[in-house]
């Protein structure tokens, strides 16, 4: 991949490093925490823009909680 290629996936869809205590569910969950923010900035920022009405954005958002919460339940997060 070349760098430019390379510094707009970053730009895109940055990631922090995992700083907590080292399970591979807790690295996991993480990893959807992340991408649950990215994709609920996307779509703020979509329903900031006129792009989709308050009721979606709601929506998807709603949907992607509802995702998450079934995450940390199969990962078994919930129970310590």
């Amino acid at each position: 991949m070349d760098e430019n290629k390379r510094d707009k996936e970053n730009f895109i869809f940055p990631q922090s490093s995992y700083r907590g205590e080292f399970t591979p569910e807790n690295l996991v969950f993480n990893a959807n925490l992340q991408e649950f923010a990215q994709k609920v900035s996307y779509i703020c920022n979509l329903e900031t823009n006129g792009k989709i009405t308050p009721q979606d954005a709601y929506k998807q958002i709603k949907n992607l909680w509802a995702e998450l919460k079934t995450s940390i339940k199969n990962l078994g997060l919930n129970e310590k």
